[in-house]
């Protein structure tokens, strides 16, 4: 089935300009076309999906197997005592080493990136088998740590200090957390934004999702 994810303005990346009411049509897993939207919908009768803002590729998040391993993501039954925020250090320490909650946070973490937009993370090659198990059950892609787009945030040294959540912490511009530009046969990886351009995006960060499309798959909906 065809499906057309058309909002006021799309960031193709890859160099490519802005286009205001962009659509991406997607077949399957596969991005059919993308362009102006009554474009699209003139050359491919389908299904639309109408978002709120600026939809983009999706977004690479290269801290994924720091996040994972080291911060435990609370069970939203926990909230009262554990609070909502990711705990590292001695909150993390002081849970005591336990595989089934392990297991729970990092199904819990693979959620909230897909929240924030993302739709690909980097991997070393030492990665654990189990965690790169549980992130492609997730529908995220698995990157090698040179194979994404743009820059890594941080330093010309490469240190980006503590991991972050936010694939667009640090990013100089939108096109820099892309996991790779749209392109025509290409994975349907897709993020919505409820702001009006790229520099609220950039401002608001990946808080500000509300879609995340991975492999052509509605993976997560915020309203």
């Amino acid at each position: 089935m065809l499906t057309i994810h058309a909002a006021a303005l799309l960031l193709p990346g890859g160099g490519r300009a802005s286009v205001p009411g962009g659509a991406v049509a997607v077949r399957d897993a596969a991005i059919a076309a993308f362009g102006p939207y009554e474009e699209l919908a003139a050359l491919h009768p389908a299904r639309v999906r109408r978002w709120p803002g600026v939809l983009t590729p999706g977004l690479v998040q290269r801290d994924a197997v720091r996040l994972l391993e080291e911060s435990y993501f609370p069970d939203p039954r926990e909230a009262d005592t554990l609070g909502t925020a990711p705990l590292t250090g001695e909150a993390l320490d002081a849970l005591g080493p336990d595989d089934t909650w392990r297991a729970g946070s990092v199904r819990r973490g693979l959620h909230r990136m897909l929240r924030h937009g993302t739709t690909a993370v980097t991997a070393p090659p030492a990665t654990a088998p189990a965690l790169l198990t549980a992130v492609r059950r997730s529908g995220l892609l698995v990157l090698g740590p040179a194979a994404a787009t743009g820059v890594p945030r941080g330093s010309a040294a490469g240190d980006r200090g503590e991991p972050r959540l936010d694939p667009l912490a640090g990013a100089a511009a939108v096109a820099d957390a892309m996991a790779a530009p749209l392109a025509a046969g290409g994975r349907a990886d897709l993020a919505v934004f409820d702001v009006p351009d790229e520099a609220a995006l950039l401002a608001a960060g990946g808080a500000s999702c509300v879609a995340t499309v991975a492999a052509g798959r509605l993976v997560y909906r915020g309203r």
